[in-house]
């Protein structure tokens, strides 16, 4: 159903079964101007979607889990290694290569849970917004930068084609 509204200290709606008629309505806006709506029902919920989000639950909760059990190093080591990968992807989407684009997502969101779990051992130890802000300024300036997981995995590959190829060849 599609109704009409023109706001004004009396309102007039407008439905497929209705011309303009003038009917004063209880409430009053300071709405100055003509508000077009599709009243539509409700969307159905399906029983395979709360399925669906209970099992994501249930994965976020065991990775919450997996990443509160790691050292304060170990998580910003891999912070380290995630924002390589989600470089590579860039790079990857700039040359047109293929690659998953869910990825970036999912990438993105957990380097967003490390950074939540070492935040939340900030607070518990006492350390402020101002002071946690400083020491990830010294943090970033001290990473020193390396190449990520994946870029490495594809050096591995080459070298080791590059000895098969140079031992077949002798």
């Amino acid at each position: 159903m599609l109704t009409l509204s023109c706001a004004s200290s009396t309102s007039t709606i407008i439905t497929p079964k209705t011309t303009f008629t003038s009917s004063p309505i209880t409430r009053r806006s300071s709405f100055n101007g003509v508000r077009i709506s599709h009243l539509l029902p409700p969307p159905a919920i399906r029983a395979s979607t709360t399925r669906q989000s209970v099992v994501m639950m249930a994965k976020r909760e065991e990775e919450l889990k997996e990443i509160r059990a790691k050292t304060t190093e170990e998580i910003n080591d891999e912070i380290v290694d995630l924002k390589g990968e989600l470089f590579m992807l860039r790079l990857q989407r700039s040359a047109r290569n293929e690659f998953k684009s869910s990825d970036f997502r999912r990438m993105r969101k957990r380097v967003a849970r490390m950074l939540t779990v070492k935040r939340e051992r900030e607070i518990d130890d006492g350390i402020g917004k101002r002071q946690s802000r400083k020491l990830d300024r010294q943090w970033r300036k001290s990473i020193v930068p390396r190449p990520p997981p994946s870029l490495l995995k594809l050096q591995e590959e080459e070298a080791a084609e590059e000895a098969k190829e140079s031992a077949a060849s002798a």
